[in-house]
């Protein structure tokens, strides 16, 4: 198979790819949304023209409203989200965004979510993807409890764990860059895009890894990268075919999906490519790395 002759350019390939990822992160952050810091999220639908967000967010700072992130929702809809307002700053704010009154526009939705919420959310979505982490270790060692020879049933697991780190850190260092161009924010549904990203990911590599524990005692004499290089040809087709139906969907979603799930959509789009890569592209190579030379 030709991912694992040519193993050190694709193992190349996904450090570059973590090493842009983690520059992004550290040069530009991840910007949290009002879901994590608290605020009021406001949504309007305007019963004519809807005016461009640019002219929106220039009447916003006009009227001390310049930390208002405002995105399109629908074809007369637009979604508000800023700091936590009274009623008296509402109403302010709608007559700013409406040109003083002078454009109708309807209230569909307000929100607030205090600090104190916006720290708990915090606190469970890290958690989550922490158990999210630890489960999927106990599932391969268990798993892959019985194979030990040329490789730990350990090693399974590890290599497990640096594929889906891969996972995350690219996806994340891509919206720590859109923050930046932007404006995006991080929200719950980007938690639920890297825990979809996390579970379709391990998926794809137990499928591969599963087949390598059962050619194992059926290519006896065979060297571990052979059997490796085997189970990936038997499993390839597989992998792509199912990740790219699925990619195809959330990639039409991401284009022509409401405004407001298109940065989940997004993330899990990337998430998703790199998921695929790395189940096929980095997990087996490690594989094969760890079992040393002549394995």
């Amino acid at each position: 198979m030709f991912v694992i002759t040519y193993q050190k350019i694709f193992l190349t390939l996904s450090a570059v790819f973590v090493a842009v990822g983690l520059g992004f992160i550290v040069a530009f952050g991840l910007t949290p949304g009002i879901d994590f810091t608290g605020g009021s999220a406001l949504g309007l639908s305007f019963a004519d023209v809807r005016p461009e967000t640019t002219v929106l967010k220039e009447r916003a700072d006009n009227v001390g409203f310049s930390d208002a992130l405002i995105q399109t929702v629908g074809d007369k809809g637009i979604s508000v989200k800023t700091r936590d307002l009274t009623d008296a700053e509402r109403a302010y704010l709608i007559a700013a965004l409406t040109d003083d009154g002078r454009e109708v526009a309807t209230q569909e939705s307000f929100t607030t979510i205090g600090p104190s919420v916006g720290s708990e959310l915090k606190r469970k979505a890290i958690l989550s993807i922490v158990l999210v982490l630890i489960s999927i270790i106990c599932f391969v060692a268990y798993a892959f409890r019985k194979v030990s020879t040329p490789v730990s049933s350990w090693k399974y697991g590890l290599a497990v764990i640096i594929a889906l780190a891969h996972d995350i850190i690219i996806p994340a260092g891509v919206f720590a860059l859109l923050g930046h161009l932007i404006g995006a924010e991080v929200d719950t549904l980007f938690v639920v895009a890297l825990l979809t990203t996390l579970a379709l990911s391990v998926s794809d590599t137990i499928v591969v890894f599963d087949r390598v524990r059962e050619n194992l005692p059926l290519m006896k004499g065979a060297s571990f990268s052979s059997v490796v290089g085997e189970s990936l040809s038997q499993t390839f087709a597989r992998s792509i075919n199912t990740s790219l139906v699925v990619l195809v969907m959330v990639v039409a979603l991401a284009l022509f999906g409401p405004s407001s799930t298109r940065l989940f959509a997004t993330v899990l789009a990337i998430g998703m490519f790199f998921g695929t890569y790395s189940s096929i592209f980095l997990a087996s190579p490690l594989l094969v790395l760890m079992a040393g030379k002549g394995k």
